[in-house]
């Protein structure tokens, strides 16, 4: 029967949730561009024929996200009227109705007590249905997020001609510009890129962009260079890329009808629930069961009570009717909607919109939330955490009176640093009034994230970062790209050195294996193993605590070499670009929201379990977990204990640690009964990697041991987790 039901919905065209679920499996990262032109039937200078396009457009159809079937607003509205426990009280009036004919047609002075009873019913059913409603009319819908998503116009070469097309026109096999400002208008293997980043936050949690090249990096469709998706932005740079998927079978449209996938599920309150039945639900269902049956035990036994005592057969069943009339708890439905409308409201108080009534009970019922990090326990927000500088590691000062730094902000060390990090920088402030009189923190700025970072932690400890940059005029730069990993510019300078300066920052490995000095308490020295053992313990204490480190250094170019008017060419590099001397590292996190730990401490006392779910790296995942309380102190992962008796990880028994930290690739792999078996034996657990197919597996797991589950997120990838789960906290 099952398998009838899954061919139907092939034949319609309909994608299969158990499809849906499984992690997306292509090749077109793996395999060589040549290849895929041949797979796809096009050319990368001429792209697609125009006859070659409409075929393809005709078998794929439009590249947009199939909209959901919507239920009537009719349909909504009856059954709020005469779903579940309502439909109890409908049945209780009609009887009313007919107990009040009968004594009218038996009677001449009958009293009117039933028909008054009856339109009580009648009235309390439909203007509690009414308010249930007009509640559930403000759901937002999930699709709508989605739609938009889908950039209006493209950049394509069809014929030999580039040619702007609506997105929806675009078919596998174009070929397709993008730039900066950008979405991505289709799923695209890159074929060229010039420093071209991507925002993958909606997809993978990353708060940091992600550089995309023509290389094959990983075998993970996902976190490979060579591969962008539909709908993300495009936040620096250019790319040339051939479309591989378009409409729904993009990532995003996977994502997209995961999430608005329909379960089958009802609840006796609301049938609009799509989630499942709530605790709330399935006690009012148990209740009207028992109800009914007592009402319909003790109608019958009554009425043939009355029957054996010579009573007429009209009055029997007029007792019949009374008693089950009298069993209905005619207010109940009131009662329990007008308390939990009363908590929305003390909870819209707190800021917190209540959009569907039975979501209060169950929340009160959580025993288990799976959390998003980024935006969610985090402030989304790249910060500076620590600089290593004149040989010592300090923490950064974000306060807005900078009264708590704990390094002295005139030593040469952190000036010439600053310096670095102000000047090689391509990120400013938004020019507008109102952003410029906010707190430096709570700025917006124009450029990707680490950036930003850096300019408001100058600015806050040093100041005027942009007058800086315009006595220090920029004279040519070397852009970031993912093969060099460095950003280099060069500025004539106000400070009586008539030298051109070379400021340059990237990768911490990167950037040491161009110095030949480091400069310590305002002198260069010889970069000698000793200070090179120096910057790796560094280099790795922060990268332990899943920070994003980089590297700063700058030179002083030779004024006989390069004279006044010399014309630099950063594409040929006539400059030295080694024997630079190292200043320093600077470190950024993505900081936890302050109200979090205690939160999450809150939560444990109650006997509530919080599991994170993050698709963003794992160490960076473990830093956070421990810092807002969700691996607790003390607590171990097996990384752990195979660090602390130095063994191989594969030596420590899974069972001796509380706490795990489960990569996305790993899970990939596991069973239903290993995740059962995880989720069991950790009282602490950390999901890292994870898409949002394997978010959605994690909630059905947690569902499986009988919890009751409330997932917190605020991005797409959240989105399929937040549906399937008891409650969903966006």
């Amino acid at each position: 029967m099952a398998e009838d039901k899954k061919a139907k919905a092939v034949k319609k065209g309909e994608p299969d949730l158990d499809d849906l679920k499984r992690e997306l499996e292509i090749d077109d990262h793996k395999v060589s561009a040549e290849e895929l032109y041949r797979r796809y039937e096009t050319d990368p200078d001429k792209g697609l024929t125009d006859a070659k396009a409409a075929e393809v457009f005709a078998r794929d159809g439009p590249n947009a996200l199939s909209p959901p079937k919507t239920i009537p607003e009719w349909v909504k509205f009856c059954r709020q009227m005469f779903g579940g426990f309502a439909m109890l009280l409908w049945l209780g009036a009609i009887l009313c109705f007919i107990a009040h004919g009968i004594s009218v047609a038996t009677y001449e002075e009958a009293v009117n007590d039933n028909l008054w009873l009856g339109v009580a019913l009648t009235v309390v059913v439909f203007i509690t249905g009414c308010f249930s409603y007009f509640q559930e009319a403000k759901s937002s819908r999930i699709m709508e997020s989605f739609k938009n998503m889908v950039p209006p116009q493209a950049l394509a070469i069809r014929n030999g001609e580039k040619r702007n097309l609506k997105a929806e026109e675009l078919v596998v096999g174009d070929i397709v510009e993008v730039k900066f400002g950008d979405r991505v208008p289709a799923d695209i293997r890159v074929l060229r890129a010039h420093g071209f980043k991507v925002d993958n936050s909606s997809l993978t949690g990353e708060s940091e962009p992600q550089s995309r090249a023509p290389e094959f990096t990983n075998e993970n469709a996902l976190e490979t260079k060579n591969l962008a998706f539909f709908s993300t932005f495009a936040v620096e740079g250019t790319c040339l890329g051939l479309v591989v998927r378009t409409g729904d079978r993009t990532v995003m449209g996977r994502i997209a009808n995961l999430a608005s996938k329909k379960t089958k599920t009802k609840t006796p309150i609301s049938l609009g629930l799509e989630t499942g039945e709530t605790p709330i639900a399935r006690e009012i269902a148990h209740f009207i069961h028992i109800i009914t049956g007592v009402a319909v035990f003790l109608g019958v036994s009554f009425f043939v009570i009355a029957f054996a005592l010579g009573y007429p057969w009209l009055e029997a069943v007029i007792f019949l009717i009374g008693i089950i009339v009298a069993n209905v708890p005619e207010g109940l439905l009131a009662t329990v909607t007008v308390c939990l409308t009363l908590t929305a409201k003390r909870m819209a108080k707190k800021n917190c919109l209540v959009k569907n009534l039975e979501a209060v009970e169950t929340l009160g019922s959580t025993s288990t939330i799976c959390s998003d990090k980024t935006g969610t326990l985090t402030q989304n927000r790249m910060t500076v955490a620590h600089m290593w500088f004149d040989n010592r590691i300090v923490e950064a000062d974000t306060s807005d009176n900078q009264q708590n730094a704990t390094y002295d902000k005139s030593s040469p060390g952190w000036l010439a640093l600053s310096r670095c990090a102000m000047l090689c920088n391509r990120a400013d402030f938004k020019q507008d009034q109102d952003n410029l009189k906010r707190p430096v923190l709570q700025r917006e700025c124009n450029g990707d994230a680490s950036e930003s970072a850096l300019l408001k932690c100058v600015e806050l400890s040093i100041g005027n970062v942009i007058k800086f940059r315009e006595q220090n005029r920029k004279i040519s730069e070397i852009p970031f790209n993912s093969t060099n990993k460095y950003q280099v510019s060069l500025h004539e300078t106000q400070d009586g050195d008539d030298r051109y300066l070379l400021v340059m920052k990237g990768a911490p490995e990167r950037i040491l294996e161009r110095c030949g000095t480091i400069y310590i308490d305002g002198t260069d020295i010889e970069l000698n193993e000793y200070w090179k053992t120096s910057f790796n313990s560094a280099y790795l204490e922060l990268g332990g605590l899943g920070e994003r480190v980089l590297g700063f250094c700058d030179l002083r170019l030779p004024a006989n070499d390069f004279p006044r008017g010399y014309p630099f060419d950063s594409d040929e590099v006539n400059f030295p670009v080694a024997n630079l001397r190292f200043l320093g590292l600077m470190s950024m996190i993505d900081p936890p929201r302050a109200a979090v730990p205690e939160a999450v401490a809150k939560c444990r006392s109650a006997g509530i379990k919080v599991i994170m779910v993050t698709g963003d790296h794992p160490i960076t995942a473990k830093a956070i977990a421990k810092a807002v309380g969700i691996i607790s102190e003390g607590q171990e992962t097996v990384e752990d204990i195979a660090q602390r008796l130095t063994i191989p990880v594969e030596q420590v028994d899974p069972t001796h640690a509380k706490a795990c930290v489960v990569h996305g690739n790993d899970l990939k792999s596991m069973s239903p009964k290993e995740i059962d078996a995880l989720l069991r034996d950790h009282p602490e657990i950390v999901f890292a990697r994870t898409s949002p197919q394997q978010k959605l597996i994690i909630v059905e797991g947690c569902q499986r041991q009988g919890a009751i589950v409330a997932v917190t997120g605020d991005g797409v990838n959240d989105s399929p987790a937040l549906k399937k789960a008891d409650i969903g906290v966006a």
